[in-house]
C-alpha cells in the first residue's frame, strides 16, 4: 500500500500536472507550426525554386515491381529527403519561437531581480540603533 500511496503523491504533484500540461500544448503547438509551414512557408519557397513541391520530392533506390496485369507486388524503395526538408524547417521555426519565449521570461526575472537589488534594506529597528549607539559610548570610555 505505501508504494500507491507515494505514487499518488508523485502524480498529483505540481510539477508533474505543468508537464502534462505542457506536453499537450506543446503538441498542439507542433500541429500549429506544421500548418504554418507546410500551407504558408513552404508554398512561396517552392514557388521560387521553380514549383518544387518538396513533400514530394525523392530519391528511388528501387523501382515498384508490377506484375503483367500491371498491379504492384513490391512497393518502391525511397529516400524522402523532401520530408526531411519540410521537418527542418519546421524545427527552425519552433526553436525560434522557443528561443524568442525563454528570452522575452529570462528578460522578465531580470527586471524582477534589478528590483529587488534596487531597494534599500530597511533601516533597523529603534532598540537595535540605541544599543549600538551604547555600545558605541561604552566603546569610547
Amino acid at each position: 500500500m505505501g508504494m500507491l500511496k507515494e505514487f499518488k503523491e508523485f502524480a498529483v504533484r505540481g510539477n508533474v500536472i505543468d508537464l502534462a500540461v505542457g506536453v499537450i500544448i506543446g503538441g498542439a503547438f507542433g500541429k500549429i507550426v506544421s500548418s504554418f509551414v507546410n500551407d504558408v512557408v513552404m508554398p512561396p519557397i517552392g514557388l521560387l525554386v521553380g514549383g518544387v513541391d518538396f513533400k514530394e520530392l525523392s530519391w528511388t533506390l528501387k523501382d515498384a515491381e508490377l506484375d503483367a496485369a500491371g498491379e504492384t507486388i513490391a512497393t518502391a524503395v525511397t529516400v524522402n529527403y523532401g520530408m526531411f526538408i519540410q521537418n527542418v524547417v519546421d524545427f527552425i521555426i519552433v526553436a525560434f519561437v522557443i528561443f524568442l519565449a525563454v528570452k522575452g521570461i529570462n528578460k522578465m526575472n531580470k527586471k524582477e531581480e534589478k528590483k529587488a537589488e534596487a531597494a534599500p534594506p530597511p533601516p533597523p529597528p529603534k532598540s537595535e540603533v540605541l544599543l549600538e549607539e551604547i555600545r558605541d559610548l561604552l566603546k569610547k570610555q
